[in-house]
This record gives C-alpha cells, structure tokens and sequence, in this order.
C-alpha cells in the first residue's frame, strides 16, 4: 500500500478563516449620552412607574346599591346614604367577636354621627332574628340594625361569610377600607374625620 504523509494535500484548498466573534455589545446611542443624561432618564421612568402603580391604588370600587331591611321593617337603600359616610357592618349574635366590637362601634357612631357618620349593622340570615331584636333592644344601639334574612345584602357586597366584616364607604359611594376583623378604632376615628371633611 502506497505510503501517504499526513498533512494537507497538495493542491487542496486552504480552509476558510472565521473572523472572532465579539460577545460584546456596544450602543453607539448609549456611549454618546452623558452619564447624568442616563441617570435623570431612569429617575423619570422610576417616578412614572410610582406614579402609575400609586394612581392604580387610589382607584377605589364602587359600592353595591344593596337594600337593608330594618329590624322595624322598613327597607333603605344604600344609595339613599349617598353624599355621607357610613360604615356597613356584617355581624351576628353568635359571634364572639362582633358581640366584642359593639361598644366601640357604638362609642365611634356617638362620637362621630353629629359630624354625618352613618353606621348599619346587618346581621346575618343564618342569626335568629328574634336575638337580633333582642340583643339591638337590650344594648340599646343608636345606630340602624338590619336583618339580611335573603343573604342578598351580604351577596351584593362580595359574597361576605365572615363576620364581623366591615365597608367604610365615603360620600361618593365607594369603599375606602374594608375591614375583616375588628379595627383598629382609632385609626377609624382618623379615617372617617378625614373622610367627613372632604366635599361630597
């Protein structure tokens, strides 16, 4: 068998030579601006997206025109409180903790209702409704207690099954705060005089 020497044959094209490829990426834009230029862009786009995420916070949602039938049969609208602030409470006779809350609940709508602060205590359709009678007639409260016997009231504002759940609503009708739980009432107090000072 003939002997071939290793190496390239003679005659054989030479392969092709591939440039280096550069990774690097350079912006002929970016190089040209000066770096206070860089540093004030980014400042504006970080205000904007604050200022966005902030404007989308402060929409707040409407409140439902829900209809509250009173202990003394009378049937109100929500929307009749429009132009006011009021507070909807959700509670029942069963609850521990909404039977807890009362007093402060009644202490804020004496303090704050000369102002215009409105409060309905809607008790729930699975409470007895003859302890609801009682409980508002034995503690005397000063504020409107409703009986949701249908379940539409607590329907209408997003399907409430805790209690005691609260809306604040100002006089635009929509809801500032809604609280699950009891709240922190003198943060209340704050928030509904501020709420009280703003024009209808």
């Amino acid at each position: 068998m003939p002997y071939r020497p290793k190496g390239r044959l003679r005659g054989a094209a030479s392969p092709p030579k591939i440039a280096p490829l550069h990774t690097g990426f350079a912006n002929p834009t970016m190089k040209s601006l000066p770096k206070s230029a860089l540093i004030a862009a980014i400042v504006v786009i970080l205000a904007l997206g604050g200022y966005l995420g902030w404007s989308a916070l402060e929409q707040k949602p409407a409140a439902p025109n829900a209809s509250f039938t009173l202990l003394d049969g009378k049937t109100v609208d929500l929307s009749a409180y429009r132009g006011k602030v009021v507070m909807v409470n959700f509670w029942a006779t069963s609850c521990t903790t909404c039977v807890g809350e009362m007093p402060e609940l009644v202490q804020t709508y004496d303090a704050l209702h000369p102002k215009g602060f409105h409060l309905v205590a809607v008790a729930m359709s699975y409470d007895n409704p003859t302890f609801v009678r009682n409980f508002a007639q034995q503690r005397q409260l000063p504020f409107s207690v409703a009986y949701d016997a249908s379940g539409q009231a607590a329907k209408a504002f997003q399907n409430v099954r805790l209690t005691p759940t609260s809306f604040l609503i100002d006089k635009s009708g929509r809801i500032v705060k809604e609280y699950v739980g009891p709240p922190n009432f003198a943060e209340l107090h704050s928030l509904i005089d501020q709420l009280l000072a703003q024009p209808a």
